[in-house]
């Protein structure tokens, strides 16, 4: 008999470099077993309380990471956390926090949170007449939004093509779901649910496919075997090129670039409201984190290549979505071509492949992250007898029923187009500046006319709602309380302060490094 004796190493995990990404993960597992053992009349109250608390905790975890421990490697190397890692998952929590508390909203719709009552029952039944009579609340989307928030945070910390994959997966699927729970308009916000789940499932199988290519042609899926296998390979491989692409397809998808924007603006208008925020701001923060790991660490080697690629997206994306904005007369939908305008902009940062870019790109992030999230929130605010009053002519006369909010929004849609004084103009500047430095001045001319062209379906909202008379059965502005007040003056503080004093946070991430290699 012959005994083949094996060893086996037992994995080192580094627990303590990973807690923020497990606190996250923990507060979700446990909202499963509240909606399971505590009291339907006290579940809301008590998930509010374990999701702040989460991202309150995981954020003190996240800021003890210091000296060598910034710079490591954690579960078998497939989690690095260095600093462009600690820098976006703080930039994902701070953003999650703020959103969350649209969330918690329940003074703005006089029926309850934005979410329906009960997310099987079917729109209009009496089932759900019946859930809306009791308060019913879907507590539920709490433990969903922190698995998002928890893939959120491995996601842009993923060393590994398969810790990536499992990362987009864990972050996707709770949004789906959390898409058709809108209280109104439910057949719409089915609509939408299902095209964001086709989407994903896109992004998913072209970054699956090109993952498995880059394994047979590294023969690895750490990002650091892809690159020596770069460097140790001359000429251009079939597998390299196709996986490249197929990857890079995968994350277009996600971030919403042109030509895969097909379904966004149709998932920003049926989703409910907080949740589109939730969506705008964190996810692309999640998704281009990824995004720069991947292209910078693995495929660094590779650049003159996939820059070309980037070069034709980032025109496309910057030009289709400021151009199809001005026809679009829903502001969600006006919101979500403006996200998708601004999606080019960001990729003049990813495509300059420097420091510059990286500390540009994340800066970026940040401040178009509150903006977007105070955008929704003034949007949820606006109301009429069937709800969101989203309609642009709906909006004419804001300006003098609520000078207050039409002014806030006002300062929104100023930072969307860059004007100075905002964190828009620094964010532009910072991604522009970069992308000259890298070479890509052509892409930077595209990207000041686009932003030229943007101004002026944002101008266009602010004539309407200063310059026009309401209407006589015009909307509704509703007080929110404390949670949506809290949101909008965190919004409106960082869109001020990021464009006057934007240099703490410009000097963070300009000083957080490059990535670990």
């Amino acid at each position: 008999m012959i005994r083949l004796v094996t060893a086996f190493e037992t994995p080192h995990f580094s627990l303590a470099l990973l807690a923020p990404q497990l606190v996250v993960f923990g507060a979700a597992l446990a909202g499963i077993l509240v909606e399971a053992f505590v009291p339907r009349r006290w579940r809301r109250s008590t998930q509010i309380v374990l999701a702040f608390a989460a991202l309150i905790a995981a954020f003190a975890l996240l800021i003890t990471v210091t000296g060598d421990a910034a710079n490591s490697l954690a579960a078998k190397g497939s989690v690095a956390i260095d600093g462009p890692a600690l820098f976006l998952m703080g930039t994902v929590l701070v953003l999650s926090f703020v959103a969350f508390l649209l969330f918690a909203e329940r003074r703005v719709d006089v029926s309850g949170d934005a979410f329906a009552p009960q997310g099987a029952t079917i729109p209009g039944s009496e089932e759900e007449q019946e859930a809306t009579r009791q308060g019913v609340t879907t507590s539920e989307v709490w433990p969903l939004a922190m698995f998002s928030v928890g893939g959120m945070l491995l996601f842009v910390s993923a060393n590994d093509l398969l810790t990536m994959f499992v990362a987009l997966e864990v972050l996707s699927l709770p949004l789906y779901l959390m898409t058709g729970l809108a209280r109104r308009r439910r057949l719409l916000s089915q609509e939408a649910a299902l095209k964001y789940f086709l989407l994903g499932a896109f992004s998913s199988a072209f970054f699956l496919f090109g993952a498995a290519l880059l394994f047979g042609y590294s023969g690895g899926i750490s990002f650091n075997e892809i690159a020596a296998s770069l460097a140790a390979t001359a000429g251009l491989d079939p597998l390299l090129l196709i996986g490249t692409g197929f990857v890079a397809v995968g994350l277009f998808f996600k971030v919403g670039a042109v030509p895969f924007q097909a379904w966004i603006p149709d998932v920003y208008q049926g989703a409910p409201t907080p949740l589109t925020g939730f969506m705008a701001s964190c996810t692309k923060v999640a998704a281009f984190g990824a995004m720069l790991r991947l292209f910078y660490v693995a495929l660094g080697g590779y650049r003159w290549d996939w820059r070309p690629i980037f070069w034709v997206v980032a025109i496309l994306t910057m030009l289709v979505g400021s151009i199809l904005a001005i026809t679009q007369t829903d502001m969600k939908r006006m919101l979500a071509y403006s996200s998708i305008a601004q999606v080019g902009f960001i990729l003049i940062g990813v495509l300059s492949t420097s420091e510059a870019g990286l500390s540009s790109t994340m800066f970026y992030l940040v401040a178009y992250g509150f903006a977007t999230i105070g955008a929704f929130a003034v949007v949820s605010l606006v109301r009429n007898s069937g709800g969101e009053a989203t309609h642009l002519s709906n909006w004419a006369g804001l300006g003098k029923r609520s000078p207050v909010l039409a002014g806030v929004f006002t300062l929104f849609l100023l930072a969307f187009a860059g004007i100075p004084l905002t964190s828009g103009f620094t964010s532009k500047f910072a991604v522009f500046e970069a992308g000259i430095a890298g070479g890509a001045l052509p892409v930077v001319i595209v990207g000041v006319l686009a932003s030229a062209i943007a101004a002026f379906f944002y101008v266009r909202v602010i004539v309407l709602m200063f310059f026009s008379d309401p209407a006589v059965d015009g909307p509704t502005v509703v007080v929110p309380s404390a949670f949506t007040t809290v949101a909008l003056s965190l919004a409106v503080a960082a869109t001020v302060l990021l464009g006057i004093l934007p240099g703490p946070v410009l000097d963070l991430a300009t000083n957080v490094g490059p990535f670990i290699r």
